[in-house]
């Protein structure tokens, strides 16, 4: 009976927000009363304001801003986008060409890049970094001479395991494998639970590097519906585990790329749950964790592993130094074979670069710089939003991430991106098209956005110029009397 007061009270304090968000009282992008000014303002308790608050956010009526606190979220499209639909069967994986083209062409240093998914460079401590490893270097000639063999560092195993306890983990540095970056950690985990020819679940769309390493092994993708914004549908999962012989599941459990969608906690909790049972190891990627918009850390699915079977993977490439090449995995149970593979793919990863990074953790910078880059990824993301909505053609959707700086465009029926990206390209624009992220060629009329490059007038003029393309293009499709494509959803 209390529980229930409790919901009824927080739902009570949620609808009265609401209200004032439908009447206009409260504008897009206008601050709503602060946790502590509300809980004094209606005589309840600061939890119960943030579960009213989590609420909202659940419907997409506010948002959290790291520092800022929270706001009534910017008009968006007129639907949210849907679950995704891909093919319920698992094929062999053929996006290495596409990928390398799109990259390449990136090259460029004319190019203006809204594909590629990297920070921008003034946003990185690359001078103060730098400082550190000559310290280190001049300190300790050594680490320039020596193999760093698995597991790597102590130093930076150690700062790594306290660092998961935000995201609810309890290893030790014993637990922790470095690599070279987290695509060399995927890579190794997928290696040691599965073999040519196997099956792997993933979400669809998904980061196309995961469907590259797929590709690379001669494994199949097994595309899963996901939800734009809460992740992995558990429910098709769960019937794909029971239809098809699974022998991994690769899931971005928080702040997926390139939704920027996070499981609830709950989700991540039945997601172990439901791949233990079938005893399927869960490869987690959670390269963009720390990159989230909420007031707190979002827990792992690697939280509630009871049986070593969620193998968790990052990286520093997003947070502090693209460059380094500095990842690492908890691999679990699969402790020894990860290990062994480390050693035969790359010996190890340079120690210099171990030491600093653990030196910058160990010294309290890693905090601070994580608060600056959500600030300033949250805001870029919101500005892309505003012109996409103002540029693009009627009818386009956008995601609303949860965290990260990437941006997933769901463009009207018939738009197709790859036509799109070579139009774009030839005006110096490059930017993601959508079957890049589907081993089905699905997502024909969508394509992802980088918001966290340097934000300039430039920047701007070229995301408004590819919406004014896709317009264009649509009408010449309007013109001919194309018919959407199944794989356009």
């Amino acid at each position: 009976m209390e529980s229930e007061n409790i919901a009824v009270l927080y739902e009570s304090v949620a609808g009265d927000i609401s209200t004032l968000i439908s009447s206009g009282t409260l504008l897009p992008g206008e601050r709503v009363p602060s946790v502590r000014r509300l809980s004094r303002q209606k005589h309840v308790s600061i939890s119960t304001v943030l579960q009213a608050y989590r609420l909202l956010e659940n419907r997409g009526m506010i948002e959290a801003r790291p520092q800022s606190g929270y706001f009534v979220r910017r008009a968006r499209p007129a639907a949210e986008m849907a679950v995704t639909n891909p093919p319920s069967t698992p094929r062999p994986v053929g996006v290495h060409d596409l990928v390398s083209r799109v990259l390449d062409a990136a090259k460029d240093p004319r190019v203006v890049k809204l594909g590629a998914a990297l920070p921008a460079h003034e946003l990185m401590p690359s001078a103060r970094l730098g400082r550190m490893l000559s310290a280190i270097a001049r300190r300790s000639p050594e680490a320039l001479t020596t193999y760093a063999v698995p597991p790597g560092r102590e130093e930076l195993r150690r700062q790594i395991a306290r660092h998961s306890l935000n995201w609810g983990c309890n290893f030790t540095a014993d637990d922790v494998i470095v690599t070279n970056g987290c695509m060399e950690a995927l890579n190794l985990c997928l290696r040691a639970v599965a073999k040519p020819g196997d099956i792997v679940a993933l979400e669809s769309p998904t980061y196309f590097g995961l469907l590259q390493i797929i590709e690379s092994l001669g494994m199949k993708a097994l595309e899963i519906p996901t939800h734009p914004r809460n992740g992995i549908s558990l429910e098709a999962l769960a019937l794909a585990c029971e239809r098809e012989k699974v022998k991994a599941c690769l899931v971005m459990s928080s702040v997926s790329n390139p939704l920027g969608s996070t499981m609830p906690d709950a989700a991540k909790k039945r997601l172990v749950q439901l791949l233990a049972g079938h005893g399927i190891p869960l490869i987690e990627d959670m390269v963009y964790g720390d990159l989230h918009f909420g007031a707190t850390a979002p827990r792992a699915a690697k939280s509630y592993d009871k049986q070593g079977t969620v193998m968790l993977c990052s990286s520093f490439s997003k947070t502090l130094a693209p460059g380094f090449r500095v990842g690492w995995v908890a691999p679990g149970r699969y402790q020894e074979q990860v290990s062994k593979l480390k050693f035969i793919s790359s010996v190890g990863t340079p120690e210099l670069l171990q030491l600093t990074v653990a030196e910058f953790l160990a010294n309290g910078g890693y905090d601070r710089q994580l608060r600056s880059l959500r600030r300033a990824f949250a805001e870029r993301i919101e500005r892309g939003r505003g012109l996409v909505f103002e540029h693009f053609p009627e009818g386009t959707r956008a995601t609303s991430p949860a965290g990260g700086f990437v941006l997933w465009v769901e463009l009207p029926p018939g738009a197709d991106a790859l036509a799109l990206y070579e139009s774009a390209m030839q005006e110096g624009i490059s930017i993601a098209p959508g079957p890049m992220f589907s081993a089905s060629s699905r997502y024909r009329n969508c394509l992802r956005l980088n918001c966290g490059c340097t934000w300039t007038p430039a920047v701007e003029r070229a995301l408004a110029r590819v919406g004014e393309l896709a317009k264009a293009h649509l009408a010449g499709t309007a013109r001919k009397g194309k018919r959407p494509s199944a794989n356009d959803r």
